[in-house]
């Protein structure tokens, strides 16, 4: 599973000229926290890049009310070029984590400038190709991994994130004043549920079990990570 990717966001793979050209091509865009900047099933097809702000990419499940998060998409990052390339309805649901800028461009002058620029085409299908790959692998592991397994993944994942993420592990102690040892992954149980596609009691007994066994601490908005090789092999499958 991997909600990060290991790529270059898709601004940071283009030159100077074509960096420039691409942002002449839409206009600036402020979205407050929690807001919908494309909704899965629209028929819009504009495209955003991502200046300043982190997103989440979300699709429904059979489960309801649950969203399986797909991915975290921060500076440089484009999205919602499917529906730009198809004109077909938005395959997922992007939402502000927090206040967002972006570069909204429409998908008529996103596609007339891919097509007279074929390396930024290719720089697309190649992040495309990616994501797919990506979110296929989200969905096989939620139908064949246990919550345990899914949650120790997304702990040992996020732990060893960028530090300029969303839910960045964090050196500093909680506001509870409480000393820390090990990276600490700062993020509400729902939130983390949403990251592997459970429900939040779900969530809740596995951190239960994580910590009567001394793998984790958790707190507010917080799960410290006390045993990051036992949890690895959690990820993988080995019965504690």
């Amino acid at each position: 599973m991997g909600l990060l990717g290991n790529e270059l966001a898709f601004a940071q793979t283009l030159t100077p000229q074509e960096h420039e050209g691409v942002m002449a091509l839409g206009h600036h865009k402020r979205y407050p926290a929690d807001a919908h900047l494309l909704t899965e099933g629209d028929r819009s097809s504009h495209v955003v890049i991502i200046i300043r702000g982190w997103v989440t990419v979300s699709v429904a499940t059979d489960r309801g009310a649950t969203r399986l998060i797909l991915g975290l998409r921060g500076p440089g990052e484009l999205l919602g070029e499917m529906a730009a390339l198809d004109q077909h309805p938005r395959s997922a649901t992007v939402r502000a984590l927090g206040p967002i800028e972006a570069q909204v461009i429409s998908g008529d002058a996103f596609r007339r400038f891919l097509a007279l620029h074929p390396r930024v085409s290719g720089l697309v299908i190649r992040q495309l190709t990616f994501r797919l790959r990506s979110a296929d692998q989200e969905r096989s592991a939620l139908a064949s991994l246990t919550v345990l397994q899914r949650l120790a993944g997304r702990l040992i994942e996020l732990s060893g994130a960028d530090t300029s993420g969303p839910y960045a592990p964090s050196a500093a102690a909680p506001s509870s004043g409480t000393a820390v040892s090990g990276p600490v992954v700062q993020l509400a149980q729902d939130e983390l549920a949403a990251t592997i596609g459970a429900t939040r009691e779900a969530v809740a007994k596995a951190l239960r079990l994580l910590r009567t066994q001394n793998i984790v601490r958790t707190g507010n908005r917080m799960v410290e990570i006390l045993d990051p090789a036992l949890l690895a092999l959690l990820a993988d499958g080995h019965q504690e």
